[in-house]
């Protein structure tokens, strides 16, 4: 359970309860780190177009050089929220997602192609504290995926940080969306109990 409170629907405004509605229709259930960012209602709204805006602005890099670079984040940092979301956007990207439980061994796997190596090693150099991205990283990215492939890749990974950081200071631990059987958020459990 997180360490905050996620907002329930009855406690939720209009804006809130019809973001709700549509991620639920999305994803199947709330996410909760959603459900918990919704305690600041004005961050929530910012957060909300700025993830649909990101999602949709990204589409330089090839979806899988760009998911496995954002998977590495979330399994460096630790954030097991984002590792089981994570894993259910490249499950339904159609990625191979068995390949993950190897990506520890990214460096000499056969299951990588290059291209996902130098993006992996740049994920970590970016999520090292003080980053180590290099000249010489960078200067082969964009040899690889263009300029604009290089700031989309910076992006994301920069954005994963951020919300696998948040996510694990806050508690917030998978919720299953990687099974296809989403966690309930943990307000359905309350109101089942509340139900006579």
């Amino acid at each position: 359970m997180a360490r905050i409170h996620a907002v329930a629907p009855h406690e939720a405004g209009p804006l809130i309860k019809a973001a709700y509605r549509y991620t639920e229709r999305q994803y199947g259930e709330v996410p909760e780190p959603f459900a918990v960012l919704a305690n600041h209602r004005k961050l929530f709204l910012v957060s909300a177009g700025h993830e649909m805006g990101a999602q949709k602005a990204s589409t330089v890099l090839p979806p899988n050089v760009r998911d496995i670079a954002v998977y590495r984040v979330a399994w460096t940092v630790g954030c097991s929220w984002c590792v089981d979301f994570g894993t259910m956007l490249q499950r339904l990207e159609g990625l191979d997602i068995d390949r993950l439980q190897h990506i520890g061994e990214y460096e000499t796997s056969e299951l990588y192609s290059d291209d996902e190596r130098a993006a992996i090693a740049y994920a970590d150099a970016m999520t090292e504290t003080p980053t180590a991205a290099t000249d010489d990283q960078v200067a082969d990215l964009e040899r690889r995926f263009g300029r604009d492939g290089v700031v989309e890749l910076t992006y994301q990974i920069g954005l994963e940080n951020m919300r696998a950081r948040m996510n694990s200071a806050l508690g917030i631990h998978g919720q299953g969306f990687n099974s296809g059987d989403a966690c309930r958020v943990p307000w359905a459990t309350e109101e089942e109990a509340r139900k006579p």
